[in-house]
């Protein structure tokens, strides 16, 4: 099992990505029991990965009953987290106060957009949002045209919920020293702004500027880019290092002379015109017999299907099968403590009863079905 076996942890259940915290967290081996409301959720909890190795039931936390057993799963619990605006857990009396009150060991996990302070921390947003404030989005798109939302997977996911489940792993790790709990503030903005932390160094070493696609990582530089192929389909090349990039010149068939200055941004849009002629003239197919598996730096553009048909995909077990639907693997990889999928996504409150079994907490097990 996974290096979180035995933690006990509580999730809060709410729309965005709370659910890819906890994911990543029963991942690892935790006991992550779902608190969900009994309303029908947004996604088919049947065919939705990030309720994978969870137990879930349903509590109206505003009612007596549910109130008592949230308490009896906070006593027991090493953690919980949440994802609602700021105040709302507090009008429960489920705030951080309350909670650690219950339980001074616990480790209080809050992730919201905006985060829990500031003049915008009471209004609504979405991941675009949250990227543009931070300059991350307007870095992202080709010259002369408009910024490119990069899915939600920047604020989001990795600007929120994995910053939320690593602070939650360091306040866990501190709590065995001081026998102390205490609450995390994982803002969507504060993540995506520490995910720029490379180009605030480029820029202040004169690497980097403002225009949008201009530069060396950016769809700017001729060997950093996406090019079209004769079926349609797509390859990218990032052949940064000179080393690289000559070899690219060799397996390419290019001109050394004409491709001489790497460097030179004044030559890019030129030699970008230039490789694009040259990769539409072979399927990706013959790009990938020519290049893939060389230092050139290449892959083949895969789609959300092809991907966990590639070889290096399967050979190193990337995507599993779980519950009949193919879906990523646990990341990252241990040596000992190996993580693996303890179960498929299970219905809203069908867990009550064992999970208060197992946590040793007394009480009713009769359904709870206010939404809170």
């Amino acid at each position: 099992m996974g290096p979180l076996k035995g933690l006990k942890i509580i999730e809060v259940s709410a729309i965005g990505p709370g659910p890819y915290c906890g994911m990543m967290l029963a991942d690892m081996g935790a006991d992550l029991v779902c608190v969900d409301r009994a309303i029908p959720p947004i996604l088919d909890p049947a065919t939705d990965c990030t309720r994978r190795g969870k137990r879930s039931i349903v509590l109206d936390l505003k009612s007596k009953h549910g109130y008592e057993i949230f308490h009896g799963l906070l006593e027991r619990a090493d953690a919980v987290f949440e994802g609602f605006r700021p105040g709302v857990m507090e009008n429960l009396g489920l705030g951080p106060a309350e909670c650690m009150a219950v339980n001074p060991r616990l480790v209080y996990g809050r992730m919201t957009g905006w985060g829990q302070t500031g003049p915008l921390s009471q209004v609504a947003g979405h991941d675009i949002n949250y990227i543009s404030l931070t300059g991350l989005l307007h870095a992202i798109g080709r010259s002369g045209e408009k910024p490119v939302p990069p899915l939600n997977v920047v604020g989001d996911f990795g600007g929120g919920a994995m910053f939320l489940a690593f602070g939650m792993v360091c306040a866990l790790l501190e709590t065995q020293k001081s026998g102390k709990g205490q609450v995390i503030d994982a803002a969507m903005t504060d993540g995506s702004a520490l995910l720029m932390a490379l180009f605030h160094s480029l820029k202040a070493q004169g690497m980097w500027t403002d225009e949008r696609g201009s530069n060396m990582l950016d769809s700017g530089a001729h060997y950093y880019d996406v090019y079209e192929t004769s079926d349609g389909k797509y390859v990218s090349i990032g052949s940064i290092e000179p080393r690289f990039y000559s070899l690219l010149i060799e397996k390419a068939g290019l001109d050394a002379v004409e491709f001489a200055d790497q460097n030179d941004p004044e030559r890019w849009p030129d030699l970008k015109k230039k490789l694009e002629s040259v990769f539409r003239s072979r399927s990706r197919q013959q790009w990938c017999e020519l290049l893939e598996g060389t230092d050139v730096c290449f892959a083949p553009v895969l789609d959300i299907n092809e991907a966990p048909l590639h070889p290096h995909n399967i050979e190193r077990g990337t995507y599993i099968e779980v519950g009949g639907m193919t879906q990523p693997a646990p990341a990252p990889r241990f040596s000992r403590t190996i993580p693996e999928v303890v179960s498929a996504a299970h219905e809203p409150g069908s867990d009550l009863e064992t999970v208060l079994n197992d946590w040793n907490i007394s009480g009713k097990t009769g359904e709870d079905h206010d939404d809170f």
